[in-house]
């Protein structure tokens, strides 16, 4: 199986309004069940939630705040799962939570890079 890249994107909440816990609690719990119906097939590779905090790094090593500060969106999350094709890792993504709450899933190939021919040298030690 290959792996696939699900990257996780919201709008910025910029009404200040926060969900309660409850309705906080409902989200995690579909999020969880979403992942672990994933991960009873064998195709889970692993995840990580973003936080906000964060710098980025621009050309002339100019550093500002935020990783999202110039964007509209913002990256809440990934998670990568095994499939035998990019149509195959879609399907899985059709039932992210996200999408329930506005927000979409980007799929991305994802190639090893020690698999990568183009990467020998690279990853050649300098000696």
């Amino acid at each position: 199986m290959k792996e696939f890249l699900l990257v996780f994107r919201n709008e910025k909440n910029e009404s200040g309004q926060q969900p309660t816990s409850e309705q906080m609690q409902a989200v995690l719990n579909h999020w969880k069940q979403w992942i672990t119906d994933i991960a009873k097939q064998g195709r889970y590779g692993g995840t990580n939630r973003l936080l906000s905090e964060g710098k980025t790094i621009k050309p002339g090593r100019v550093i500002s705040d935020g990783p999202h500060m110039e964007v509209k969106e913002m990256i809440g999350g990934y998670l990568i799962v095994k499939a035998n094709s990019l149509d195959e890792a879609v399907e899985l993504a059709k039932d992210c939570p996200n999408l329930t709450y506005g927000g979409n899933v980007e799929v991305r190939s994802v190639i090893n890079i020690e698999s990568d021919s183009k990467s020998e040298k690279f990853l050649e030690p300098k000696g």
